[in-house]
């Protein structure tokens, strides 16, 4: 009796094969192959797409590479002769300059000069060293310069700023280097100086400190 039941208790086999569950609901074997490849195409898609996302919101935030900012940040002094009698001005001033850097790569950039304006004048000049800022950071450098009145004209209007115990002036400069990005990329930006200052006298410090 028991062989009996053993013989007749084979469920899950037919033709001398195992079926899949698919298959036992009745689920043809073609039909079931398209979805597969269905599945397959579907998830090809997805990817591609996701890849495609990634690839777009690199380029626009890391690889794109933005103009660093160069500015005045203070200053300090050590000579400091301002005669008001007979106006004329001789300062040496400790300026700390910034390169301010937002891009995801270093800045190098070159030698350049800093130049400093009474009016339309040049009062002083400075040497800027080469150096690099480096990624998401500002590079800062001091430098010292002699300002002086000697070549102002004498209607530059001197004689009434430094009654009212302000000196105004202007510094300009110009750096140009270039950003590099993923080792492999450089890409050349250049980015220019245009603050004005004002000279407080009585106190010896900036004031009134802006920058395009």
């Amino acid at each position: 009796m028991a062989e009996k039941e053993q013989q007749e208790y084979h469920p899950a086999t037919a033709n001398g094969y195992h079926r899949s569950d698919e298959e036992a609901a009745g689920v043809p074997s073609d039909e079931l192959r398209r979805q597969k490849r269905k599945k397959c195409i579907i998830y090809i898609i997805a990817f591609a797409i996701f890849q495609i996302a990634v690839i777009t919101l690199f380029s626009v935030t890391v690889m794109k590479v933005k103009n660093p900012k160069f500015r005045v940040r203070s200053a300090t002094f050590g000579t400091f002769d301002v005669q008001t009698a007979s106006p004329s001005f001789n300062l040496m001033m400790n300026v700390e300059v910034g390169v301010k850097n937002t891009n995801f790569g270093p800045y190098k950039f070159d030698n350049s000069t800093i130049y400093f304006y009474h009016g339309d004048t040049e009062v002083g000049s400075a040497s800027i060293p080469n150096s690099k800022a480096n990624f998401k950071s500002t590079k800062k450098l001091t430098v010292s310069v002699d300002l002086t009145s000697a070549n102002l004209p004498t209607d530059s209007g001197l004689g009434t700023q430094l009654a009212s115990g302000i000196l105004p002036l202007t510094s300009r400069a110009r750096l140009t280097g270039k950003v590099e990005l993923m080792i492999i990329m450089k890409k050349k930006k250049s980015v220019d100086m245009d603050c004005s200052i004002e000279v407080n006298t009585a106190t010896r410090e900036l004031q009134n400190l802006k920058c395009n």
